[in-house]
C-alpha cells in the first residue's frame, strides 16, 4: 500500500521547486490555493469512485479488484459500454487526453514550444480527418451506439470525479470526449504500428551509396529460414498450398523499378503532361525532410510475439494462445485491462484507453492476439509544383491543392498559423522547401473499430473469421484459437497493389506522383474507399487449424502471391520461439501453460551465439600479440565472454560486456562509411546485417573484422569502468520506463529496478528505447487465463494499482485473468438508470 503522506509531501516539494513543468512563481501561486489535506492537488490525491452513478443506459455493476481491473456486468451492451468509459475516464484520462491532443495537433495548446513540430506533423498528415470519416462510418452500424455511450460514459466521469493530479500540474481541463476521439485512438494505434517512411530512407540510402551496396547492407530479403509461414499450410481454398494465381509475385528480393526501368519513359511522361517550364521538382529524398519526418515514426523494435499450439500437443486437448506485444513502455502502461459481461458477450483482456472494446483477450469461447506484419502500407510521391506553389501536376493536368488554415495554438509562445495540402493521394507535406505527397491506409474510413467489437462477441470460428475481414488497419498476425479446438493464423489489414502500366510493383520506392504511378485503386483519401484494388481477403497469407505457429514480426512467408513488404524484424526472436516450441512438440510431455510462461522469458540472445566466439578468439589472439595496452583486463574479459551462457540475465557480467560491446561494435563498423555520406545512427543496417557481414567486406578495409571486434571490447570496458557497472541490471533497468511528464516530474516514474531481456530476446527489453513487453498473456479458451501489465491499471500516482504489476511482470509472474471470478471483494460502483 502507498504510503499518500508521503506521496504529497514529495509533490507539493516538486511543486515547490518548479520541477513540473510551471515557473517558481506559477509553481508558488498553484501551491498557495492548497489547504492542508484538502483543494484540488489534494483531492487528486484523495480520489475514489463514485459509489452510485446514473446512467443513462440502465443499470450496470463494477467491482474493481485486488489488482485495479474493472469487472463490468449489464444486461444491455450500452449500460455495460458507458460504464466502460466512466472507468477509462476514471483511471486513464490524462493519457487518453494525451494521445487526443498529439494526433489532432493540440498539445502545445498545454505544453508550449517543445511540441510545435509534433503539432506541424500531425495537422499536416490530417489524422482528425481521418478520424471523422471514420466515425461516419461507424456511426451508421450498432458499433457506433455501443461508442457513443461508452463517450458518454467518459464525459460522465468527468463531470463527477476528481480530475488525475496531471491536470492540476499543467492547470487545464481536458474538453468533452466524442466518439471521434475514439476513432482517433484507433488512427495513433494504426500509425505507430504501420507508419513507415522506410521507402523515403531507401532511396536516400541507394542514392548516397549507389543501388548495389545499399543491397548488401539494406537487404529487401534476410537471409533466414524463419518466416511464419512455410507454404504449405492449409488456406480458405481448402488447397494445402498457396494459391497459384496469375499475380506477379513480388518477394521484395527483385530489381526495384528507379523511376526509369521496367516501363515506357515516354508514356509516364504523357500522363505527366508536358512540363511546365515554370513547374518545380525539389527531390525528397533529402536528409532533412526524411530525418524530420522518420522522427514521427515508432521507436525501433515496436514489435510483439505471439504464438498458437493445438489442442493435440496439450494435456488437456485445449489450443493454447502465448501473447506478449513489444510496445513503448511508459507509466502508466499503454494498456488497460478489462471485464465486461452482458447478455451479448462475456470477454476480458487489454485494450488501450480511449477504445471501448477488448482488443486482445480472452472470451468464453476463445482468444485472439495481434502482432505486427510490417507491412508497407505508405507511399510516397514526388510531384511537379508550380512556381507559386498552389498547383502539383497530375496525368496532364495542373490541379490545385485542398487546403486548410489552422491555428497552432502555443501556451506560453508565439501562435503560429500552419495551411495544410492535398492532393489527389493524400497529405501533401513540406518541410525546408522540400515537399512529398502521401497516401496511408489510415486516412481513409476504416472498419478495424467494428471488427474489435465483433470478435468480442464472436460465437465460434466463422464469425471470428467474418470479423477479421473488416479488420482494414493496422496489418497485423492475427493469432486465434477457441474452446472447439479452432485455429488460425491471419494476416489482417488491407495491403495495396501497386502497378504501373498494369504491371504490378513493390512499393519500397518514391513514385511519380504527377504521372500517376503505383496509385491504389479504389482508395479515397479522407472518404470511404472501396478496397478494390487491393489484395483480397481469400488472397492474404493466412493459415487454418495450424498444429503450431508463431510469429515475431519477422518476414511473413518466402514467396507471397502478392507484395507485402520489406521491413521486417530480425528473425532472433522468431528462429528462438520456433526451436524451442518444435523441441516441445516434439517431446512426451504435453505442453502446458507453465511451458509457455517460461518460454515469454527465454533471454537467450541470438546475436551473442552469432558474434560470441568470434569476438572470444580476436581478444585472445591480441592479448597472446600482446598489441593490447592492458592485456589482463582483456584477458579477463574474453574469458567472461567464453564461459557466458549467452542469456542476457539482469546478474550477468557477460550480458552486460556483450551489451555495450554491440553497440559499439556496430557504430565501428558503420559509422565511417554512412558518416560519409551524410547518413547518421538512423541509418546503420540492422544486426541480423552486422552479425553476417563477411571479413572481407569492404567496411573491414581499414580495420580487420577481428581488430573492430578488439576495438569495440576494449571501449565497451572503458564505459563499464567508468559508469561502475558490475552486471547487466546496473544498466538495463525499469528506470527507462516513464511517465509523459516525468521528466519534470520524476516523482511519477516508475522505480528503477533490474531488468532481463535484449533487443534480440523472446523476453523483450529495449533500455535505450524504453520498448517491451507491455502486455502478457497466455490462454487456454474455454478454460483457463493469465496475464501481467508492466506497472498497474490504474494511471492514478495516489493508487495502490499505480505500479503493483511492476515486479511480476518483471518475473513474468501472471494474475489469473478469469471470466467467472471467485473473489467478489473490491471497491464497487452502480450505475443507475433512469427507473432504477
Amino acid at each position: 500500500m502507498r504510503n499518500d503522506i508521503t506521496r504529497r509531501a514529495v509533490l507539493a516539494a516538486a511543486l515547490a521547486a518548479g520541477t513540473v513543468g510551471l515557473a517558481r512563481s506559477e509553481a508558488a501561486a498553484l501551491l498557495d490555493s492548497f489547504a492542508p489535506l484538502s483543494g484540488d492537488a489534494w483531492g487528486a490525491a484523495e480520489r475514489s469512485l463514485t459509489e452510485t452513478v446514473e446512467s443513462p443506459h440502465g443499470d450496470a455493476t463494477v467491482r474493481v479488484d485486488d489488482r485495479g481491473v474493472p469487472h463490468v456486468e449489464a444486461d444491455d451492451e450500452a449500460a455495460a459500454y458507458f460504464a466502460v468509459g466512466y472507468l477509462q475516464a476514471f483511471h486513464r484520462l490524462f493519457p487518453m487526453d494525451l494521445q487526443r491532443r498529439v494526433m489532432r495537433g493540440r498539445l502545445s495548446e498545454v505544453v508550449g514550444e517543445a511540441t510545435v513540430e509534433s503539432d506541424e506533423f500531425n495537422v499536416a498528415m490530417g489524422f482528425s480527418a481521418a478520424a471523422e470519416a471514420t466515425w461516419d462510418l461507424v456511426s451508421e452500424t450498432e458499433t457506433g451506439s455501443l461508442v457513443e455511450a461508452y463517450a458518454g460514459g467518459v464525459n460522465a466521469a468527468m463531470a463527477a470525479e476528481t480530475l488525475p493530479i496531471e491536470f492540476e500540474l499543467l492547470g487545464y481541463e481536458p474538453a468533452p470526449w466524442t466518439p471521434v476521439d475514439s476513432m482517433l485512438m484507433e488512427k495513433q494505434i494504426s500509425w505507430t504500428l504501420t507508419g513507415s517512411f522506410a521507402g523515403l530512407r531507401r532511396a536516400l540510402v541507394e542514392d548516397r551509396l549507389g543501388a548495389d551496396r545499399a543491397a548488401e547492407l539494406f537487404p529487401r530479403r534476410l537471409d533466414h529460414d524463419a518466416p511464419i509461414l512455410d507454404g504449405d499450410e492449409t488456406r480458405l481454398d481448402g488447397d494445402e498450398t498457396r494459391l497459384d494465381g496469375n499475380e506477379t509475385r513480388l518477394d521484395g528480393n527483385e530489381t526495384r523499378l528507379d523511376g526509369d526501368e521496367g516501363f515506357d519513359a515516354r508514356n509516364r511522361q504523357a500522363r505527366r503532361g508536358d512540363r511546365d517550364a515554370s513547374a518545380t521538382r525539389p527531390d525528397p529524398i533529402e536528409p532533412e525532410l526524411t530525418g524530420w519526418l522518420s522522427g514521427f515514426e515508432s521507436p525501433t523494435g515496436v514489435g510483439s510475439n505471439s504464438w498458437v499450439v493445438a489442442g493435440e500437443h496439450t494435456a488437456s486437448g485445449t489450443p493454447t494462445v502465448t501473447y506478449d506485444p513489444h510496445l513503448s513502455l511508459t507509466a502508466p502502461p499503454l494498456w488497460y485491462e478489462q471485464r465486461v459481461e452482458t447478455s451479448e458477450r462475456s470477454v476480458r483482456g487489454a485494450t488501450f484507453p480511449g477504445v471501448p472494446f477488448v482488443i486482445a483477450g480472452a472470451s468464453d469461447r476463445a482468444t485472439w492476439s495481434f502482432t505486427n506484419v510490417g507491412a508497407d502500407v505508405l507511399d510516397c510521391y514526388r510531384y511537379d509544383v508550380d512556381e507559386a506553389g498552389e498547383r502539383y501536376r497530375y496525368e496532364g493536368e495542373w490541379r490545385e491543392f485542398e487546403t486548410e488554415t489552422r491555428e497552432i495554438t502555443v501556451s506560453g509562445g508565439e501562435d503560429r498559423t500552419l495551411e495544410t495540402k492535398r492532393t489527389v493521394h493524400g497529405p501533401f507535406v513540406e518541410r525546408e522547401g522540400r515537399h512529398v505527397g502521401v497516401a496511408w491506409t489510415g486516412h481513409t474510413a476504416t472498419r478495424t473499430t467494428l471488427a474489435i467489437d465483433e470478435l468480442g462477441r464472436a460465437d465460434g470460428f466463422e464469425d471470428a473469421l467474418a470479423a477479421t475481414r473488416k479488420f482494414d488497419l493496422p496489418t497485423q498476425n492475427l493469432v486465434y484459437a477457441d474452446a472447439d479446438g479452432r485455429t488460425m493464423y491471419y494476416a489482417t489489414g488491407q495491403l495495396p497493389i501497386r502497378r504501373i502500366d498494369g504491371e504490378a510493383v513493390a512499393g519500397d520506392r518514391v513514385f511519380d506522383g504527377s504521372a500517376g504511378e503505383g496509385e491504389w485503386e479504389g482508395f479515397e483519401p479522407f472518404g470511404r474507399s472501396s478496397w478494390a484494388g487491393f489484395v483480397p481477403f481469400e488472397e492474404k497469407p493466412h493459415a487454418l487449424d495450424p498444429d503450431v505457429l508463431s510469429t515475431a514480426n519477422q518476414r511473413v512467408i518466402d514467396e507471397p502471391t502478392h507484395y507485402v513488404g520489406v521491413d521486417y524484424a530480425a528473425p532472433y526472436r522468431g528462429a528462438r520461439i520456433a526451436e524451442r516450441l518444435d523441441a516441445a512438440v516434439a517431446g512426451d510431455e504435453p505442453v502446458d501453460p507453465d511451458f509457455h510462461r517460461e518460454l515469454q522469458r527465454d533471454v537467450r540472445d541470438g546475436r551473442a551465439v552469432q558474434l560470441v566466439s568470434d569476438l572470444v578468439a580476436a581478444a585472445e589472439a591480441r592479448r597472446e600479440g600482446d598489441a593490447s595496452e592492458d592485456p589482463d583486463r582483456l584477458a579477463a574479459a574474453a574469458a567472461t565472454l567464453d564461459a557466458w551462457d549467452r542469456r542476457m540475465t539482469a546478474d550477468s557480467r557477460g550480458a552486460l560486456l556483450f551489451d555495450r560491446w554491440i553497440d559499439r561494435f556496430r557504430r565501428l563498423v558503420f559509422e565511417p562509411a554512412l558518416a560519409a555520406v551524410d547518413l547518421g545512427e538512423a541509418y546503420y543496417p540492422n544486426d541480423w546485417v552486422l552479425a553476417t557481414l563477411p571479413p572481407d567486406d569492404p567496411l573491414f578495409a581499414d580495420r580487420s573484422r577481428a581488430a573492430t571486434m578488439v576495438a569495440a571490447l576494449e571501449g565497451a570496458l572503458d564505459e563499464i569502468d567508468e559508469a561502475g557497472w558490475e552486471t547487466y541490471g546496473d544498466r538495463n533497468t525499469t528506470g527507462a520506463i516513464a511517465h509523459p511528464l516525468g521528466g519534470e516530474a520524476p516523482f511519477l516514474n516508475y522505480p528503477a529496478l533490474p531488468a532481463d531481456g535484449s533487443p534480440a530476446t523472446v523476453m523483450n527489453y529495449r533500455v535505450d528505447d524504453a520498448v517491451g513487453s507491455s502486455w502478457r498473456m497466455v490462454v487456454r479458451p474455454g478454460e483457463d487465463a493469465a496475464a501481467v501489465i508492466p506497472g498497474g491499471n490504474s494511471g492514478d500516482y495516489f493508487s495502490e494499482h499505480y505500479d503493483d504489476q511492476l515486479r511480476a511482470w518483471l518475473a513474468n509472474d501472471q494474475k489469473p485473468m478469469s471470466l467467472d471470478p471467485d473473489d467478489e471483494s473490491g471497491e464497487t460502483v452502480a450505475f443507475r438508470g433512469d427507473s432504477s
